[in-house]
Parts: C-alpha cells; structure tokens; sequence
C-alpha cells in the first residue's frame, strides 16, 4: 500500500478510525479497478460508464450525499480521502471527484425535495454521471460573460448557446447548465437548469477536445440548439439565483483543486525518491549526489507545508468557515507549487522523465491545468486582494 513521503500527523478531522478505514477500501478500489487500465483510458481519452458503476455499487459515488437520496451519508472528509487515494493511485483521469464534491452538493443544497429523489439516487449508483457546464468559448473565468440563454415558454424552457471545456462532456447525462435566464440582468440574471441528455432533442456532444494532459479525461463542447426542459429542472425553482449559487459553492471546488495538487505532489515525490535511489550514475545512485538531496529537501518541506494548509482548509470548509480568499490561496498557491515541484522532480529523473511511459511525465502534463480551471490563478490573485 502507497505511504506518504511527508511526516505530518494527522490533523483533528481525519483522527476517527472509521476514516483510515474508508481509506484503505478507497485506495484498494483504485489499485484493483483503475489502475490496471489507465494506460488504455489515456489512450481512448474516455473512462468506460462501467467504472462508474462499479464506484457506486461500494459505495464511493454520492459519499456525502445523504442516505435517505441513496448516498453513503457522509461529509467531505470523505471526500477529501476519495481525493487523496485517487492522487496517490495516478488516477486523474476518473471524474469522481467533480460528480462526487462539486456536482452532487449542488443538488442537494440547492435542489427542490423532487429534483433531489429524481436524481440524487442515480449519481450515487452510477445511472446518472453528470458533469456542469459553465464555461463558453466566449466567457471563461468571466462568468458574467455567458450567453447561452434559456427562454421560459409555458411549462418549459428553451435553450441556446454553447459551453466548452466541459469535463465529463463525453459521459455526462445530467448537466447542470448554466444559463442567462435574464440576459438584461447581469449576474442577476443566471440560473442554473438540469439538462438530461437522454431525454432531449437539439443536444449534441462536440469532439472530445485532445489536451496537453488529463488524456483520460473526455473534456468536450456542448451544442444546445431550441433544447426544451421541463421548467421543473430549473435548480431550485427560482430564477436569478444561479450566481449566487455558484458563488457559495466554488470555494470548495477550488480548495479541491488544492487537495488534488498536495495529493500528486506527495505521489511525485515518492516516485522520484524511488527512482533516483535506484538509478546508478558516476560509481552510486543519483541519491547520493548532494544536488538531489538538496532539491528533494526542498521539495518536502514546501510538500509539508502545502499539506498543513490544506489540512487548515479543509477544517475550515467542515465547519463552514472557508470563505472564497482562503480557498483562492489554497487553489492558486498549491497549483503552482505542484507544477513546481513536479518539474524539480522530473528534472531528477534526467532524459526518462521526458518519456510519457514514465509516471512523473503524466504528472508533468496533467498538473498544468490545475492553474487554470476552476478559475485562472490570476483570478484568485484578485479575490485575495479584495480583502486586503
């Protein structure tokens, strides 16, 4: 079983014995399910729908979903060990996470008692995968920007317009669409709408975009051309709120991205440590060379400390206290130390660090976008500045 390379303890959230429980039956899941077929998701640029209910029949999808909707009933510790595990395991390319702790908390924060029995139940199965579409060609970390619009007409509602880099694109038949409902509004002026897929006409997938990294990841553009709904899947059932929502919930999606930077950094650094021992140069390993221990002592002391935060982090979101700047700090300054300290780590590795058959190669090209999804660094730059 995968061990840590940082010598923290464990923080007050995680000391329940139940937890290193869940843990171990999380990491064993991905070593046992995802990891013998990675390789081949990267190559098809898509995770099979079968993994997804494999997830569900143990218990990981929905795991902080209430148990009377089908969930397991837990809360984002959960959450944060199904990241970890997954990290640690190099199984990025599974959208888990993002159906799990940012889709799936919409609903149940937000959702009417109806859109939460129709649809909680199959995200916690593995019948319903989901995915949120908020960016457009147009409008990227500009929300406000949007222009795809949805037209009330009677009972229901007619769209239009495009989203792009939308994760799970591919495999999504639910998506939490973001939509102008009043494009004269502004920001008061966005809802988001339910759209499921397999029940609509004027919906089509673009191509499933190929990207520097996160090859197992299917990341597409979404067409909505005249697509009618049922006004009942307007989330929550009131117009104009979209903003809002989206506004009290990015602070956990961003900490996440800040949770998934320390858990590939952690993995990076075992691997090279593990290489560099075993790697014979000049009469020893390159271990022995007081440039590598530098460099690795380096890397695990900002590791360290990059984790204690997003322990402090995820101890605030627990209790409800993570306001939008610290999260900002938590997905802006890990992003940037993980692409740090994985480009230190693949230096280490010489001429095979280049080489994509090489794990620290994958991480090389998968972290990049850490800095810019889930908002651009530069905007969380912003959001911190706002209160100084």
């Amino acid at each position: 079983m995968y061990e840590s390379p940082l010598d923290v303890p464990k923080p007050a959230w995680r000391q329940e014995e139940e937890l290193d429980i869940f843990s171990d039956a999380v990491g064993q899941f991905f070593e046992k399910e995802c990891v013998p077929h990675v390789q081949q998701w990267r190559k098809d640029g898509k995770v099979p729908l079968e993994i997804w209910k494999k997830a569900g029949e143990i218990g990981l999808l929905g795991a902080s979903v209430p148990e009377e909707y089908g969930g397991a009933g837990g809360d984002f510790r959960h959450e944060a060990i199904i990241i970890e595990q997954q990290q640690w395991k190099g199984v990025d390319g599974f959208g888990i996470t993002l159906h799990n702790a940012i889709i799936a908390p919409y609903i149940t924060a937000y959702g009417t008692e109806e859109q939460k029995r129709r649809w909680l139940p199959g995200i916690c199965t593995g019948e319903i995968v989901t995915a949120i579409a908020m960016t457009e060609p147009g409008a990227g970390s500009d929300l406000q920007g949007m222009k795809t619009t949805a037209k009330r007409d009677g009972d229901e509602y007619v769209i239009n317009g495009s989203k792009t880099f939308i994760s799970n694109g591919q495999s999504a038949n639910l998506i939490l669409l973001c939509v102008k409902t009043d494009p004269t509004q502004g920001a008061k002026g966005i809802s988001i709408i339910g759209v499921e897929t397999d029940k609509v006409k004027g919906f089509r997938r673009g191509r499933n975009l190929e990207k520097v990294g996160q090859h197992a990841a299917d990341t597409s553009e979404l067409f909505f051309d005249d697509v009618h709904v049922p006004a009942s899947n307007l989330l929550g059932e009131v117009e104009g709120k979209g903003f809002i929502q989206l506004m009290q919930k990015l602070p956990q999606e961003r900490h996440i991205i800040g949770l998934q930077g320390v858990g590939m950094i952690e993995r990076a650094i075992h691997e090279t440590v593990e290489y560099v021992k075993g790697r014979k140069a000049f009469g020893g390993t390159i271990f022995d060379f007081q440039n590598t221990q530098f460099t690795l002592a380096e890397c695990k002391t900002e590791a360290t400390v990059a984790k204690v935060f997003a322990d402090h982090c995820t101890d605030l979101l627990l209790k409800e206290q993570l306001d939008a700047a610290t999260a900002s700090m938590s997905k802006y300054w890990i992003s940037d130390l993980q692409c740090k300290i994985i480009d230190e780590c693949l230096q280490l590795h010489g001429g095979f660090g280049y080489m994509d058959e090489y794990p620290i190669a994958q991480m090389y090209a998968d972290a990049r976008v850490q800095r810019i999804y889930g908002g651009a660094n530069e905007v969380m730059k912003m959001l911190i500045a706002r209160t100084l």
